[in-house]
């Protein structure tokens, strides 16, 4: 278990063990034992949990869930998550309905998010998710062809993006993100029977890997009555 997975463990726990704000935190040796981890791992996990400002470490006392955690640690708007990963951890029970994928020539404004030569190759997908049983995200997905390779038929498309993208050496490491509330494109809507859901939250997402090359945009618009984000602001 890595650093990061761990972070997304503990602040389950925080969610699942009800801990609220002042509760102590088990320590490093437990939480080590616990999640079957190096304390060092629990230690690195731990730092970004204080500097998301869920944890406050006091010296020589331990660590407490902040004042802050119940708010953002649902879904705070710092951290890049795939769509289904981050319905799974909302307690959703996710299924995906694919539309489409098909090659297509990238146009102005994609050649540009992705920093490619107009016309570049891309793979566009059109799917819709799902929790339990209920329309939540659609989405549109333009990635650069060259970074998902062999034929579009072959691939299980219903499954995460960044994992493939991860398991072909271009791990998605951090993204660039506007966030609009919209409509839900009439031609979409009608032709996918997604009317009179209410408002949607257009979510334009560049994502990046950890050399800085851009290999997925994402437009997710997910249905503004039923998700939302967490904001932590300070001065």
């Amino acid at each position: 278990m890595t650093a990061l997975s761990l972070r997304e463990a503990i602040a389950r726990l925080i969610a699942d063990d009800g801990l609220g704000p002042g509760d102590r935190l088990p320590t490093e040796t437990r939480l080590a034992e616990r999640f079957e981890v190096a304390r060092s791992t629990v230690r690195e996990a731990l730092k970004r949990l204080e500097e998301e400002g869920l944890v406050d470490a006091v010296q020589g006392k331990g660590r407490f869930v902040s004042a802050l955690a119940a708010d953002i640690v649902e879904r705070p708007i710092t951290r890049y998550e795939g769509v289904a990963e981050m319905l799974t951890r909302l307690g959703y029970r996710v299924t995906t309905s694919v539309f489409s994928v098909a090659e297509v020539a990238a146009d102005q404004q994609q050649a540009q998010s992705l920093a490619v030569e107009l016309g570049t190759p891309l793979i566009r997908l059109e799917r819709l998710r799902y929790g339990d049983d209920q329309p939540l995200v659609f989405s549109i997905d333009h990635l650069l062809r060259d970074a998902l390779p062999g034929p579009l038929g072959h691939r299980d498309w219903s499954t995460s993006l960044t994992g493939a993208l991860a398991a072909h050496g271009r791990e998605v490491t951090t993204s660039v993100a506007r966030i609009s509330a919209v409509e839900l494109p009439a031609e979409i809507a009608d032709r996918h029977r997604l009317t009179g859901l209410g408002p949607w939250l257009l979510v334009t997402e560049t994502c990046l890997t950890r050399t800085g090359r851009r290999v997925l945009l994402a437009e997710d618009y997910h249905r503004g009555a039923m998700l939302g984000f967490n904001v932590r602001r300070r001065r």
